[in-house]
């Protein structure tokens, strides 16, 4: 499996994930951590892993900032200090945890796994617009599949003809009535869109055209490294500025849990039917594809396979180069 991108910012949590009073442990880019609210209101991300014994310290207590370790009472603080020995006596400088920048942004907590030094918060990509508009729920799932897998599909937006007919109801009109581009803009994202023109409508917006209405649609995703992507959705009657219903933009945010599991991040509109939309689209189409996928390629990496490159693809082939130029540079 291919390295992760350490230089860069990845996503751990929704800020409405860790409990008020406590902290979060979660597994990310394959290590155990734990996160939570310091009494100033800033964020503490350390090891999940006590540096006596090795054992987590979530199997311990928590209080006023600090986590003791429930094997022999060693107590940390969010800095990875460790601040009580109930042994007495002085502890080695190895006597404390692993620590990681984390930054709140956009209602979620952003880590830094690379040089603490070059974790510059203003590189968070723009996801300013889920607090911007109606209010949404904010949702996460663990999807038993690698991460850039996950990607892929995400920047395939032609899949959503053939896997999900019925939730997304294109009705063939990308390759009938869309016109396809691939962009790279200033801040480094890249942009893959499909923009319909004169097309028929899905069957959910028939009713609001009347007989014989069509409509302009834009699908437009974009794609920041390592995984962070957004999608924006734009429907208006054929010719008309006025939208048929309001723009839609849905974060949806990758985090390797290990490389073959990924924290997917995103949001959907209030209430359980939106919600089971969701998990139909995710969890019912989506993954069981890309599950399958994987154990098609049974381990073997994605290059060495010599996939076959559809004009499709080209949004996500060039995703992929990019990680592999960060890794190249990294490596270096």
């Amino acid at each position: 499996m291919s390295e992760y991108i350490r230089n860069a910012w990845y996503m751990a949590a929704w800020v409405g994930e860790v409990p008020a009073d406590g902290f979060l442990a979660r597994t990310l880019l394959d290590r155990k951590w734990l996160l939570w609210r310091e009494a100033d209101g800033g964020w503490a991300m350390v090891a999940d892993r006590c540096p006596h014994r090795f054992v987590p310290l979530s199997r311990g207590t928590f209080a006023g900032g600090r986590i003791a370790c429930g094997y022999h009472g060693l107590t940390f603080d969010g800095s990875g200090a460790c601040v009580h020995n109930p042994f007495g006596g002085a502890l080695p400088d190895s006597a404390r945890l692993a620590t990681m920048p984390v930054v709140e942004r956009h209602g979620g907590l952003w880590f830094w796994p690379g040089d603490p030094a070059r974790a510059d918060a203003d590189l968070i990509p723009d996801f300013t617009f889920i607090d911007a508009g109606a209010p949404v729920d904010r949702s996460h799932y663990v999807m038993g599949v690698n991460y850039e897998l996950i990607a892929d599909n995400l920047l395939d937006l032609s899949h959503a003809e053939f896997l999900h007919v019925e939730s997304f109801g294109t009705n063939g009109s990308l390759f009938s009535h869309g016109a396809h581009t691939v962009e790279q803009d200033e801040t480094g994202a890249i942009w893959n869109k499909w923009d319909m023109t004169a097309a028929p409508p899905p069957g959910w917006a028939a009713p609001l055209l009347g007989d014989g209405g069509t409509v302009d649609q834009a699908l437009h995703i974009r794609w920041h490294a390592p995984a962070s992507l957004a999608l924006f959705i734009a429907m208006h009657p054929t010719g008309e500025a006025q939208p048929l219903v309001p723009p839609m933009a849905n974060p949806h945010i990758l985090t390797p849990e290990t490389q073959g599991s990924t924290h997917y991040f995103f949001t959907h509109d209030p209430g359980p039917e939106a919600e089971a939309m969701a998990r139909r689209v995710f969890l019912d189409e989506d993954e069981p594809m890309i599950s399958a996928q994987a154990e098609a390629m049974a381990g073997e990496d994605f290059w060495d396979l010599k996939p076959l490159v559809l004009p499709s693809d080209k949004a996500a082939i060039l995703a992929r180069r990019k990680l592999m130029q960060l890794r190249r540079a990294e490596a270096e």
